[in-house]
């Protein structure tokens, strides 16, 4: 039988025969993905590190009163019937 040695130099070469084409796709994939879990940890790190959460100061509007928010779009309004 195979031993691991083996099994791994022909499992490169059956990758390689085999999906020489997709191979620059796949690190390009590799890559972007490593860039994204790069900038996850970074942002996941400086939260933990006392950054401050924002306040979004907003208008409370009962339900019912029929009066739209500044900035709110007409179709957000309740129906005046």
């Amino acid at each position: 039988m195979f031993g691991l040695s083996e099994l791994a130099i022909l499992l490169i070469v059956v990758i390689a025969v085999i999906g020489a084409r997709k191979l620059p796709e796949l690190a390009r994939s590799a890559g972007k993905s490593a860039r994204i879990l790069k900038a996850e940890a970074r942002a996941a790190k400086d939260e933990e590190a006392g950054a401050e959460p924002r306040v979004v100061q907003g208008e409370i509007v009962p339900p019912g009163t029929g009066t739209t928010p500044p900035g709110a779009r007409a179709a957000d309004a309740p129906d005046p019937r």
